[in-house]
Formats: structure tokens, C-alpha cells, sequence
């Protein structure tokens, strides 16, 4: 089991407590982007820079997931594909995505990029921003955890800003 992760838009709070558990866990992490990305020496973490152009480090990152990889990204065309491949997906939010709510959520994407590209919505005007969680959340000692088991059956817990993502699994995905 590895942890791969879509670094271009990672930020920089989740790469931090993602290189911490590494460390402490002894779980390989691999960031993939198509720039430089900085990395604590650690024989654990690795970064992986792939070439400038469309999906070129999304397309690593599916080639690189087996089954039982963790994969943190917020691009949910590559979360839908590496959930097909039996992958425990987390968005950098913490939300888990599931072979249960990934179509609706690319559903969701799909009917908004049309929206956008349609000058429906433009982002400006009376469209309301949201306040980003990562940038609110306190730091709490101990939140940013995760934990791994034996190898036969492993056990996930994150803090990321207020949400709280704990997943088991072996065989099959559980969420508690």
C-alpha cells in the first residue's frame, strides 16, 4: 500500500502532515506534479515530476495506483478512475470518494464546468465564496494523524481543517 498524491494543487498544509505520518508510519508517499516539488529527505517520500501538459500527472498517477493505494486529489475525473481501480480516494478537504458518490460528484463537475463555459456563472458578481477550512482550521496536536495497522488490514484517520475521514479497510472499503 502506497499514498500517491496530486501535488500541483495539493496544499501545502496537507503535504505537511502527509510527509509527518509518512515518517512515523513508514508508508511510501509519492507527489506527483508537473513541477519541482520540495520534499523532507525521507526514504519514505518521494516527488515525481512528469512533463508540463493536460492530465500528464494525472495520467501518472492512475499508472502508478493499484488496488489499496490511498490517493489524495480534488480532480474527480482522476478520482473516478482511480476509484474503478479499487483505490481509497481523499479529497485534500478529507472527503472520501466512493465508487457510491463519485459519478454524482463528476455529474456535479460536469453540469458546473457547462454552467461556466455557458457564461451562466462567471465567479464574479453574486456568486458566493465560501470560507476555505484549511485556512480557519486551529491546529490541534494530534489531529493530522494516520495511523496504518498490519499490513493485512490497515486503519486511516485524518484531520483535514474540520473534517474528520476515518477509514478501514482489508478486502473491502469500510467507512466508520
Amino acid at each position: 500500500m502506497k499514498i500517491l498524491v496530486d501535488a500541483d494543487a495539493c496544499p501545502a498544509a496537507i503535504k505537511d502532515i502527509l510527509f509527518r505520518a509518512a515518517t512515523r508510519t513508514k508508508t511510501r508517499v509519492f507527489l506527483i506534479a508537473n513541477q519541482y516539488i520540495r520534499t523532507p529527505a525521507s526514504e519514505f517520500i518521494a516527488a515525481i515530476q512528469v512533463p508540463k501538459g493536460f492530465d500528464v500527472a494525472d495520467n501518472e498517477i492512475v499508472k502508478r495506483s493499484e488496488k489499496g493505494d490511498l490517493v489524495i486529489t480534488a480532480d474527480i475525473p482522476l478520482a473516478d478512475e482511480v476509484v474503478s481501480k479499487d483505490c481509497l480516494v481523499l479529497s485534500p478537504r478529507g472527503e472520501l470518494l466512493t465508487k457510491e458518490n463519485i459519478k454524482s460528484r463528476l455529474n456535479i463537475r460536469d453540469f458546473m464546468e457547462t454552467m461556466r463555459s455557458s457564461g451562466v456563472i462567471t465567479g464574479g458578481g453574486d456568486t458566493p465564496v465560501l470560507p476555505n477550512p484549511q485556512a480557519e482550521a486551529p491546529s490541534v496536536p494530534g489531529t493530522d494523524s494516520l495511523d496504518l495497522a498490519d499490513a493485512g488490514l490497515s486503519h486511516f484517520a485524518f484531520t483535514f481543517g474540520f473534517s474528520v475521514c476515518s477509514v478501514q479497510f482489508s478486502a473491502n472499503f469500510s467507512v466508520e
